[in-house]
Order: C-alpha cells, then sequence, then structure tokens
C-alpha cells in the first residue's frame, strides 16, 4: 500500500514536469518531506493526502494509478 501511494505521489509529480524541490515548494513541505513520501519512508497526512487527490483529480487521470488496470 505505501509502495502505490510512494509510486502515486512520484507520477503525480513528474505529470506536473517539477523536481521534488519545485513540488515540496508548492505543497508547502520540505524537499525531503516529498522524498521520503517517494521512497516510502513517510506518508503524507491526511490534509496532505487529500491536497494530493484534489490535484491528482485536476489533472484528470493524467497520473497513474499502480493500483488500477488500465491507468496511464
Amino acid at each position: 500500500m505505501v509502495e502505490q501511494e510512494s509510486r502515486r505521489i512520484r507520477s503525480l509529480r513528474e505529470a506536473l514536469k517539477l523536481t521534488q524541490e519545485e513540488f515540496a515548494r508548492e505543497r508547502g513541505v520540505s524537499f525531503t518531506t516529498v522524498s521520503r513520501w517517494e521512497n516510502g519512508h513517510g506518508k503524507p497526512s491526511r490534509l496532505a493526502r487529500r491536497q494530493l487527490e484534489e490535484l491528482a483529480a485536476r489533472l484528470g487521470g493524467r497520473v497513474a494509478d499502480p493500483g488500477k488496470r488500465g491507468a496511464r
């Protein structure tokens, strides 16, 4: 589960064409936090997770969800 979430966060950031540092700045967290999320060494708070889900929804499905078949 953590691994899937990590991949989704990385996919979201890559879809936005942002570095970890840029993504962190836009999310109001540190670079280290984003790195930990993407490497499975930490997970977003409920608030951060909700914001990430809203951001992914705004991208209209352009973010791969490793847990769903046929995702891009």
